[in-house]
């Protein structure tokens, strides 16, 4: 071999033996993946991000997506005439905008992230959780000064079934669940928090970890006067940084802490803004973002 050859192969031979320990360690595990903010409206993103789900699939892993679509919602609901109301962080989601939610989720998002999974081979299937009863939910009433106030068809989640889940998994098929959920007491569905979706899938199915893309690089210490994230911090340390967090960061947090006081092993808030951030997250000794652990664990133990 010419040296040349030996030097451009032996990087790349050691970066794959830096992830055998991990890949060992997660081998036949559930991993819960929530899809969302840049990653799911960059062209070169969603194809980077659909490369690391059908490679965490062949390295023997369990992916399952859970996907939202805010953008796509907003510019659907516009080109309907119809307003985009947001009260308590949550989208005021009337009958109208209902039907046009549950047709950018399951017709349009949904098909787009199937189709890209797919050209690596039969492996996605798409779903909504109203599909085998897989999510049911209630109404949701925020408490807005005191008052709970009604927005609609949104969601709060009371029972998940993995069932059909479960079945796709054993069959090697990478879920896409959209996040929309049968109502368990009027026939009707609703729309709910992806990010929550995703925690109490994750919880649900006994998954190894959690992963939720964002748009910042994870959970920061001291934002804005410092962009340091926090690499790693325990659910109960996470719980009292809770009221600090802007309203964007809530959901996506509280789902962390669902997760992992649950039964989820790790949850991670990863930037989807670079690509290949799951596979660095899961193979890499460093990783990226901010991960949470259970009260229990010693330092050390997880990665």
């Amino acid at each position: 071999m010419s040296t040349t050859r030996k030097h451009t192969a032996l990087p790349k031979a050691r970066i794959l033996i830096e992830a055998l320990p991990w890949l060992t360690r997660h081998n036949g595990k559930v991993v819960v993946i929530k899809f969302g903010g840049n990653a799911m409206v960059n062209d070169e993103l969603k194809d980077a991000f659909a490369q690391d789900v059908v490679f965490l699939r062949q390295a023997g892993l369990k992916p399952v997506v859970v996907h939202g679509g805010g953008p796509q919602i907003s510019a659907a609901l516009d080109r309907h005439g119809i307003v985009s109301e947001f009260k308590a962080g949550l989208r005021v989601t009337t009958e109208d905008a209902m039907d046009v939610v549950r047709m950018v989720l399951a017709g349009q998002v949904q098909r787009e992230l199937v189709g890209l999974l797919n050209q690596h081979g039969p492996l996605a299937v798409g779903l909504t959780g109203e599909d085998a009863h897989t999510i049911t939910a209630t109404k949701h009433q925020p408490e807005i000064d005191g008052e709970l106030v009604d927005i609609g068809r949104v969601g709060e989640i009371t029972a998940i079934d993995t069932g059909a889940i479960e079945a796709l998994l054993a069959d090697g098929r990478i879920p896409v669940v959209s996040s929309i959920a049968r109502s368990q007491d009027d026939g009707h569905v609703y729309n709910v928090n992806a990010d929550t979706a995703a925690a109490a899938l994750a919880a649900a199915l006994g998954a190894e970890t959690l992963m939720v893309l964002t748009d910042v690089e994870g959970l920061y210490e001291d934002w804005p006067n410092s962009d340091e994230v926090i690499s790693r911090l325990t659910a109960s340390q996470l719980e009292k940084l809770l009221p600090e967090l802007s309203s964007g960061m809530v959901p996506k947090m509280e789902g962390c802490l669902h997760a992992v006081r649950n039964g989820v092993n790790t949850a991670r808030v990863i930037d989807g803004r670079v690509q290949h951030s799951i596979l660095l997250e899961i193979f890499t000794d460093e990783g990226i973002g901010t991960m949470v652990v259970p009260d229990a664990e010693e330092e050390g133990d997880a990665a």
